[in-house]
């Protein structure tokens, strides 16, 4: 019993020294997380980003044709809170590992079910969730970091990018979150606190129906919060989409003067945008 309670000792303090050094000491790559909202979620990547420092990467120190941990250190982790296509291909909530198979022309991405891994020397290609493949794309620009990031971000596409060395990986990412959002506004409106603000916004940037949005653009000029030269903007832009040039002329009209008093620059320039559009 004392020669276990020792051991427990001992491993404690190995462990605390190990803790410590690594407080004190920079990781030779250092580790990144990116929160991305996107459609009505948010995509979580974690990962490592090592440097070239002077090495030939791929097809060298990462080899063609082997499964990658697409980092350093532990394997890429990637969470996802709703359901989204990756290059078309269905991906459900849930976190997984990102592995990756480099290719001279051709990359394989992988999302592996066991998440947390070191590294991929437990890799098992039975636990694949999803495999598909993609063109690397060759670029001048000496990427000395490892980096991913989100580009290209709308509310249902974006694109996963991954840049190293010479080469550049594109994984573009879409959602379908249209039924959700017109289901959450129909319930919302028959609520005594309606939403007009922003389903007059997610109608008119989604080309929905304008007859349906000029009622609320109207109650929004009599709803708390909302400045005049806000007010008359939408209600612009909503009888401009619908058809209506001298209602969108009047209202931005209004807005202007209503934004010259409360010293908006900004309102009365898209207040402005309006009238241009308009053909005044």
């Amino acid at each position: 019993m004392k020669k276990t309670l020792s051991s427990l000792v001992t491993l404690a303090c190995l462990f605390f020294t190990l803790d410590s050094v690594a407080q004190l000491t920079p990781a030779p790559s250092s580790s990144q997380t990116i929160i991305q909202d996107f459609g009505l979620g948010k995509i979580t990547l974690n990962y490592s980003r090592p440097n070239v420092k002077g090495r030939k990467i791929f097809g060298y120190t990462e080899p063609y044709n082997a499964v990658w941990r697409t980092g350093a250190n532990a394997a890429t982790i990637i969470t996802f809170t709703d359901e989204v296509m990756m290059e078309g291909h269905l991906v459900t909530p849930g976190t997984y590992a990102l592995f990756s198979i480099p290719g001279e022309d051709q990359w394989t991405i992988i999302l592996n079910k066991t998440a947390k891994q070191w590294g991929a020397y437990d890799y098992k290609a039975a636990d694949d969730y999803l495999r598909f493949t993609i063109k690397p794309i060759k670029i001048t620009e000496n990427v000395e970091t490892l980096t991913m990031q989100f580009t290209n971000v709308f509310p249902t596409s974006a694109d996963l990018n991954l840049l190293w060395e010479h080469t550049a990986l594109s994984i573009h990412i879409t959602t379908d979150i249209d039924a959700k959002v017109m289901a959450r506004i129909d319930s919302a409106m028959q609520t005594a606190n309606k939403p007009y603000y922003d389903a007059i916004i997610y109608y008119w940037n989604n080309n929905k129906d304008m007859n349906k949005a000029l009622p609320w653009a109207l109650a929004l000029q009599t709803a708390p919060g909302f400045p005049p030269y806000v007010v008359k903007l939408w209600l612009a832009r909503v009888e401009l989409k619908k058809g209506d040039k001298a209602a969108a002329i009047n209202a931005a009209q209004d807005g202007i003067t209503a934004a010259k008093a409360g010293n908006s620059a900004e309102y009365v320039r898209l207040n402005s945008e309006v009238l241009t559009a308009a053909g005044k």
